[in-house]
Formats: structure tokens, sequence, C-alpha cells
């Protein structure tokens, strides 16, 4: 039976971070019964069409899925894992913010079946947490933190770095503090400007600078060693991570296997007839609500995906991956060897330059060569 993971996506939020680009809204009313018919009707959409799958991982995603009820919450796992077959050891993730009205409802959530918490925490300074925009303070964030230890068997939290005047002391400093918390996991975020964003508004007048690239560099480094001094190591550029406690689900994302995207804005990579297929949702909430009721999902595009772009997302995301990619795996699911998809006289240079390494059954990005993935890929992608 082939595997799946399955996203699903709560778009409402209590306020819109200022770095933030991700399908996020906010409403004076959040339609809370409306929001949950709309996502069982998707997903058993979604189910009827992919037939038998083994379902290994179900990530709530968002904006805040931690304002969803908790109700909704076990509907939502129940239908998933009734629909498809579920993994003895699936991994079912929650993201939360550390206020304490959400962090009191962790044991709700808990007995709804999420057995994985990663909490949105970005800093431990006050005064940082102002300038991301964030509600929670410190000690908020570190309450949720040791709660959701105490309640959840997995738990994950994510930090911004290369934030304005950030040095490289203070950057350590933050992480010992973190790194002394009981997480297993941790996303670690350099802050960039995207466009669209009120950051993107201010940074464009000069309200605030960024660290050089040289300090960014450092912090990056120093990233890497405070981690491992507590057992993490990186198993992703921007994810640590003690042995076995690798997010799954992420995990099926950065491999290249399907995955099937639920709700406002969701995408997914599906395997329909043979063919490999990328879907999109639509992105406004009440939008995506009128779809589902009409046609029974709030799908706006779906297509195939021609051999050379599977072979293209699949090196973009797998060489983020300190494994790297299985050359064999690679020309199964995509339907190209991996030699004509790069090209050869960039691939030995990166090579040369301890970018890269290459065996009979494997190539894999450096420590070196992940922190200049972007600058590497457009050269090295044919």
């Amino acid at each position: 039976m082939d595997s799946l993971a399955l996203y699903i996506h709560w778009p409402f939020c209590l306020s819109k971070c200022p770095y933030c680009d991700f399908n996020s809204h906010v409403r004076e009313r959040i339609p809370q019964a409306e929001m949950l018919v709309a996502l069982r009707a998707e997903l058993a959409y979604e189910a009827a069409r992919l037939g038998p799958r083994r379902v290994t991982s179900i990530f709530f995603g968002g904006g805040t899925p931690s304002l969803m009820d908790p109700e909704s919450v076990a509907a939502l796992v129940e239908d998933a894992t009734t629909l498809f077959t579920p993994a003895p050891d699936i991994e079912i993730t929650l993201e939360a913010n550390p206020t304490s009205i959400e962090a009191g409802r962790f044991a709700a959530y808990r007995a709804a079946g999420v057995n994985r918490v990663s909490i949105g925490v970005q800093s431990f300074e006050e005064a940082s947490l102002k300038f991301l925009g964030r509600q929670h303070s410190a000690g908020q964030a570190i309450a949720a933190i040791e709660l959701g230890a105490k309640i959840f068997p997995r738990i994950s939290f994510d930090l911004i770095y290369a934030r304005p005047e950030q040095t490289e002391a203070a950057w350590r400093a933050e992480l010992a503090q973190a790194l002394t918390l009981a997480a297993d996991h941790l996303s670690l975020y350099q802050l960039t400007i995207e466009d669209g964003t009120k950051f993107a508004t201010l940074y464009g007048r000069g309200e605030f600078t960024l660290p050089e690239e040289d300090l960014a560099a450092r912090l990056y480094e120093a990233t890497a060693e405070e981690a491992a001094r507590f057992g993490l190591q990186p198993y992703e550029i921007s994810n640590y991570a003690r042995p076995g406690a690798e997010s799954r689900h992420n995990l099926a994302y950065w491999r290249y296997q399907d995955y099937a995207g639920i709700g406002p804005g969701a995408h997914g990579r599906v395997t329909l007839g043979g063919e490999l297929r990328a879907t999109t949702r639509h992105r406004a909430p009440e939008a995506w609500m009128d779809l589902v009721e009409t046609q029974g999902h709030g799908t706006t595009a779906e297509e195939d995906i021609a051999p050379a772009d599977r072979a293209r997302e699949a090196l973009l995301m797998g060489l983020r991956l300190a494994e790297g990619v299985s050359i064999p795996r690679f020309a199964t699911r995509t339907g190209v060897a991996l030699m004509d998809a790069i090209d050869p006289a960039m691939l030995a240079a990166c090579i040369e330059e301890g970018y890269l390494t290459l065996s009979d059954s494997n190539v894999a990005a450096t420590e070196q060569g992940r922190h200049r993935l972007d600058a590497l890929l457009p050269a090295l992608l044919r």
C-alpha cells in the first residue's frame, strides 16, 4: 500500500506577523463549525479519489492551528484514520502559539490524538518578540514548552535568528537557554524579507537593517555548534533533532514523497493513475468554503508534473537533507536519471569545492554546501 502524508491547513491567526508570507488571515469571528464541515468534506473527497493509502503523518499547520477547537481536531484525526489506513507509528503534529490560553488547550489536543506539538516561540528576548509582532512573552513561551513536554510524547519549537542588531554571543546564549528545555526537535530559521509583508515595507524604508552576510553565516555555524552540544544534529538546513526525533511529516516533503494538502491554500503532490500531480486549493477561506460546498473540494489548479519539473523539485527538496538524494529512488520517482538533471561541469566543481559528495547510490550536500544551496542550485540544475 502506498504511503501518504496529510497536511491540514487552518488559516486563521489572532494577528498577522510582520515577517509572515504564509496563507494566514485575521477574522473578528472564526467560523469554526463551517470550517470543520468543509475540511471534512474535502478530506473525504481526497480519500475517495486517492484510494487505499497508508497515512504516515498528519500535520495541522497554519495560520494558528491552536485556535482550532480540539473537538474539530479530534473529528479530523478520526476521519483521516478511518478513510486511510494509519501507520502503527503515525505522527500527528499540531502547530501552536505559546499564549497562555492556547497552552491550556494542550491536554484536549492530546486527547484528540495529537502526539507531537510544534510551538512558534521565535525568540526568548522580549524586545525581539515585540519586533517580530508576537503576542506572547518569553515567560509564556517557556511555560508552554514545559507544559507541552509533560503532555506530548514529542515536542518541537521554532526560533528566528539574524535579527536586527543580534550578535553571535547573544544568539549563542539564547540557543543555550532554548536547548536546556525539553524539546527533541528545533526549527531555526534565518530572518528573511519576504515580498508583500509588513517587514518588506519597513525594510524598504530603511527602518531596520539585517546582519551582514558574514555575521549571518557565523550565526548559522553557531546554531549547529550549540545544537550539537545538546545532542541535536542538523538533518535538514533549518532543522535539528535528536536521532529518531526528526519530523516524519516534513521528511515526506524533502524526500519528495506523496502528500495531500487539505484546506485553504494547501498544496499537494499526489500520484494518480501513475502520474504525479500538483494540486492547489483556493487561498481565501470564505471562497474555499464556497467551492467545497458546491463541488466537494476547493481545488483551483491541478496538473501533471513533467519529468523535468519532477527532477528539479526532487533535487531542490532532497539536497536540503543531510542524507541527500538516493540516485535510484530519484530516477524511479522522477523518470529522469540524475546525471541528466544536473550540469556535469557544475557538479564536478561543487565536489571539488567541497559543497557536494557523490557516490554510486547517493548525492548529498555537505554542511558548507547546504548553507549555499540557494546560490548553487540554479547553476547545478539543467
